[in-house]
């Protein structure tokens, strides 16, 4: 019997705007709201990206906070902060968002071509990622765009800086990755340890096919903005929550119950007590002279 299915959803990501959809939540309070609706819907984890008031890409722990504290107010989903922000950005800027500790952040495992850029993810940054998410007990979800990033994060899991059981997101159809295709997602399976956790996306048309495909194979999915912005060929979702609504629909005609956050946290092996820490403040941080 298949384990419950965790739906995470990204509802902004770095590169949607409001040229590509309307229906993009781009300030705090939308992606918060954003992030309730879903929750209604059955996600149990939510992947922060944030903007700035022009609609930019930002790392700034302030934002980060502003929607943290939005959402916590609302419910318990668990927050998965991305590290990457966006293409370029400082790795000492991405290294601070673990100082917010979240339950999860995002470990981008290998440097790649991306779209028309450089996604630059270094072994010396990798490795510092790894031993400040192990120090701050924050679950790395592992995102995986290529086979040589599985092996790249098996040696830092080697030296202990990342502790098992490990849980892959495999990110599928980015120019510069793996194409979304079955026969790549049965190989990426296929090749991580034995008792890792998984889920999948496929960006863009192939979303719905990688998706399906997770539920049956017991992976997990994730669904949003960031990924896709139509819910159907010519049709615009409204919302992501009408994603994550179509999964909890999908997976439940199909005999596969839908994860809570808290049955999330124990199927992920996520500290029970962590949401209650989930931050340190701000004005902490400011005093460090981290912000």
């Amino acid at each position: 019997m298949m384990e419950k299915l965790i739906i995470t959803v990204a509802p902004t990501g770095a590169a949607t705007t409001r040229e590509h959809t309307p229906y993009v939540p781009l300030s705090p309070k939308e992606i918060a709201d954003s992030v309730y609706e879903s929750w209604k819907e059955g996600a149990a984890i939510a992947h922060i990206h944030v903007r700035d008031h022009k609609g930019d890409n930002t790392l700034e722990l302030d934002t980060y906070k502003e929607v943290i504290d939005r959402v916590q107010d609302k419910c318990d989903i668990i927050l998965n902060l991305t590290t990457a922000g966006g293409i370029g950005m400082d790795d000492e800027a991405r290294l601070r968002v673990c100082e917010l500790n979240p339950e999860m952040a995002t470990f981008d495992a290998g440097t790649m071509n991306f779209g028309q850029g450089v996604f630059h993810n270094t072994p010396v940054f990798l490795e510092q990622l790894a031993a400040i998410t192990k120090e701050r007990q924050i679950k790395p979800e592992i995102e995986i765009f290529d086979v040589g990033m599985i092996h790249n994060t098996l040696r830092i899991a080697k030296k202990g800086l990342i502790e098992t059981p490990l849980h892959f997101q495999f990110v599928l159809g980015i120019h510069g990755g793996m194409p979304a295709t079955p026969k790549n997602l049965m190989f990426l399976i296929d090749s991580i340890p034995e008792g890792s956790t998984w889920s999948a996306i496929g960006a863009s048309k192939d979303q719905l096919t990688i998706n399906t495909m997770s539920i049956l194979l017991g992976g997990h999915v994730r669904v949003g903005m960031e990924d896709s912005v139509y819910y159907r060929k010519g049709e615009l979702a409204t919302s992501n929550a009408q994603f994550v609504k179509r999964i909890t629909e999908l997976s439940t005609a199909l005999g596969r119950e839908v994860a809570t956050p808290n049955e999330a946290r124990k199927i992920l092996g996520l500290d029970k007590l962590k949401r209650n820490t989930l931050l340190t403040s701000v004005s902490n941080i400011q005093s460090q002279n981290l912000v």
